[in-house]
């Protein structure tokens, strides 16, 4: 074993005169491992963009009155907040997990298309800033909401066509990152991996990646569409010229339910790794993880008009929809059952990574309750459009996809960074984190439920209680991932710390734990001998 990772090594020293230093290491990067360091490194930049308008959008309704922007400049805020968050955050770092991590988990030497992967990466520059710079343009950014609604999108201003051509560009390089993962995964596994014996994180990656290919070309079909009404004389989503609005609604979500899962699948991944190795447990029903995946990614197709009961669907839509929006909850509880069977009478230790990884599915649970709940079409119908729907996909998105990055990131830095990230650092980050995520988003259940609006600038004075503890809990989750950037994630790029030993975790299983700790640039140049379930090398 010993002389395998030697060699390993060895090959990681042999070749650093290979690859150039400085700015061109990272302008013409063809390594995976750089590359995923570079999603990750944007997707924080864009994450806390994101953070600065929601903290603009929680500043302003910390009263009643209008205080700090008028309603035009609050509806540019709530706009660009989602989508940066959705097409500039959360989806680029979990591609960067991916990057990272696939060809290691799966013994490749590399992604299947090194300079594609460079392409993708940095096709988002562009697009991000010509997102963010929107606001800079004739009549501001974009003000349509993150969903992009016609008729509003056929009457924005100039940004609204930047806004476009930007989601065009993010969504070329998730498709190319797509088929990269696709093709790594199915040719350049290790011999011996095979399918059924894949880490949870390589399976849930590569489900998400088909979904990504299948639905990605819809929602460029859907804002040509609105590109072709605003200067072709089309009139798709027009009714003066026989169109209709709510057709966008429908080609928009048959996109954006599979895009839910698309953000949900790799957070499963991660969570999926950790609680195992720190339950010191085999995962409880791997088959039935991954056969739930499939199941889900499979139900997201069928399931998008529940975002439409209030457009004016027959009864009979309704219950379809309905129907088989609650069948989806039946996977996505296998997993969480999985989980729990998983940690059940293991010998647990509450490390930072179990931590994020056990709060995850704790309040990614009551945001999968609270979806339930939405799925039935006559309440449904009472909240469409409250705060409740923003406090529901917040919980799957902030405490679901964030909480299991962040999970995802002290499980693996000792393996990317060399060092061991300091424990009193992470919990302390981990409790800030959970606590004012809650004081946040709690509330808002209560004030969808009495009737306060979503995308209003202004409310009655009834509602300013829970209004200023969310804005308070806002700030608090805000200030906990600065201090996450500067005191946990610096210190750890720049090696500060103490050394991380090869397993730094000691029931952690997978290719990844068989590499030195940091990675070396170059891994597994000759495809590794494994052992019979595929989790360790065999020399």
């Amino acid at each position: 074993m010993s002389a395998v990772l030697d060699h390993h090594d060895a090959h990681g020293h042999d070749h650093a005169h290979d690859h150039p230093q400085g700015w061109r290491r990272w302008v013409y990067a063809t390594n995976h491992k750089d590359i995923g360091t570079l999603y990750l490194l944007f997707a924080f930049a864009m994450l806390m963009i994101g953070g600065v308008l929601a903290l603009g959008i929680r500043a302003e309704l910390f009263q009643p009155g209008l205080q700090l922007v008028n309603p035009e400049l609050f509806n540019q805020l709530t706009t660009m907040h989602g989508l940066i968050m959705v097409f500039g955050a959360i989806m680029p770092a979990f591609v960067g997990f991916a990057n990272w991590m696939i060809p290691l988990q799966i013994g490749a030497s590399d992604m299947a298309f090194a300079r594609m992967n460079n392409f993708s990466f940095w096709l988002m520059i562009p697009a991000a800033t010509m997102l963010a710079g929107s606001f800079f343009m004739p009549g501001g950014a974009p003000a349509a909401g993150w969903t992009l609604y016609a008729p509003l999108t056929l009457q924005m201003g100039p940004s609204m066509d930047a806004g476009i051509f930007a989601l065009h560009i993010l969504g070329a390089s998730s498709i190319m990152g797509s088929i990269n993962i696709i093709v790594t995964i199915l040719n350049m596994r290790a011999p011996g991996m095979t399918l059924m014996k894949m880490p949870m994180f390589v399976w849930t990656w590569l489900i998400t990646a088909y979904l990504l290919i299948a639905v990605m070309p819809v929602l460029a079909g859907a804002i040509t569409m609105t590109l072709t009404d605003r200067h072709f004389g089309t009139t798709f989503f027009n009714p003066a010229g026989g169109g209709d609005p709510v057709m966008y609604q429908h080609i928009f979500w048959f996109f954006g339910h599979p895009e839910v899962y698309i953000m949900i699948l790799p957070a499963f991944g991660i969570v999926s790794h950790i609680v195992p190795a720190f339950a010191r447990k085999k995962l409880f029903g791997y088959a039935s993880m991954v056969y739930a995946t499939a199941s889900i990614a499979i139900l997201s197709f069928i399931v998008w008009a529940h975002h439409m009961y209030a457009t004016g669907m027959p009864v009979t839509g309704q219950l379809f929809f309905m129907y088989a929006t609650m069948l989806i909850s039946v996977p996505t509880g296998v997993k969480v059952f999985n989980w729990i069977a998983t940690m059940w009478r293991g010998s647990m230790t509450f490390e930072t990574p179990m931590l994020f990884a056990v709060g995850f599915i704790f309040v990614f649970t009551m945001g999968g309750f609270t979806g339930l709940i939405c799925s039935m079409a006559p309440i449904d119908t009472q909240i469409q459009d409250t705060y409740y729907i923003v406090a529901h996909f917040h919980y799957v998105l902030v405490a679901g996809s964030l909480f299991a990055m962040f999970a995802g990131f002290y499980y693996w830095a000792p393996k990317w960074t060399g060092v061991m990230v300091n424990e009193t650092r992470g919990k302390l980050h981990f409790w800030w984190t959970l606590i004012s995520f809650n004081v946040t988003f709690f509330p808002m259940h209560f004030l969808g439920l009495a009737g306060m609006p979503r995308r209003y600038a202004d409310y009655p004075m009834q509602f300013t209680d829970f209004n200023q503890i969310a804005s308070i809990g806002a700030f608090a989750f805000g200030f906990a991932q600065v201090y996450f950037f500067l005191f946990i994630v610096l210190p750890a790029m720049q090696g500060k710390g103490e050394k991380a030993p090869q397993r730094p975790w000691e029931a952690a299983e997978g290719l990844e734990w068989e590499v030195p700790s940091p990675a070396p640039f170059h891994t597994f140049e000759n495809p590794p001998k494994l052992n019979a379930d595929a989790t360790r090398i065999v020399a």
